[in-house]
């Protein structure tokens, strides 16, 4: 892997191609857990462990299972699993170290198995890296790589919203825009701004 490859990469994962606000994937999570940086960080950290480490697995049972067994087809429904299985192995140990973070992710924790943001990952890893079935030369960690970043730029995306929503909650802000209304209008502009990164090019 050369070092443009790897920065192309980074960049794209965290800047242009951010899953929430550039492909607008893992809404639930993002606007869910986005009231306190404590807690955005705690879900971001969850999904970077899950989105690497299912990167990783999927990787594997595509290239060795699927692919020779000629199951190529059930990619989905084993994607899906690898990453259930992660994330509750993620909610066992939050609950071990941190109680108090567990309680307070609540129902979004679980909600990792169905963030499309996951799933999204791993498949665009098999959409890159493969062709006709084989993988291309250092697939493996190019996978590594964009699944660890995109978990960066899902992290970075939850701070940034967690950090204005903190601020929101200083001002006034007209009772009818208050609450979600306005975290759609924060997200959106958001989203505005990080398309201006799609003019980069290397």
């Amino acid at each position: 892997m050369d070092l443009a490859t790897g920065l192309s990469i980074i960049i794209g994962m965290v800047f242009i191609n951010n899953f929430v606000l550039s492909k607008f994937l893992g809404l639930c999570p993002f606007l869910g857990v986005s009231r306190q940086i404590r807690l955005a960080l705690g879900m971001g950290l969850a999904v970077i462990f899950v989105m690497t480490l299912s990167g990783l697995l999927t990787w594997l049972a595509y290239r060795f299972v699927l692919v020779p067994l000629n199951l190529v087809y059930l990619r989905t429904i084993v994607f899906i699993l690898v990453i259930a299985t992660f994330v509750q192995l993620v909610e066992m140990i939050i609950l071990k170290k941190s109680p108090t973070l567990y309680r307070a992710l609540g129902i979004y924790l679980p909600l990792i198995t169905t963030n499309c943001a996951v799933l999204g990952v791993t498949v665009l890893n098999i959409n890159t890296f493969f062709a006709n079935g084989k993988s291309l030369p250092g697939s493996l960690g190019l996978s590594l790589l964009q699944s660890f970043f995109a978990g960066i730029g899902f992290t970075l995306a939850l701070l940034l919203m967690s950090g204005i929503r903190e601020r929101l909650d200083l001002t006034d802000v007209p009772k009818a825009l208050s609450g979600i209304p306005i975290a759609f209008i924060v997200a959106s502009l958001m989203s505005l701004a990080f398309m201006g990164f799609n003019g980069f090019r290397f």
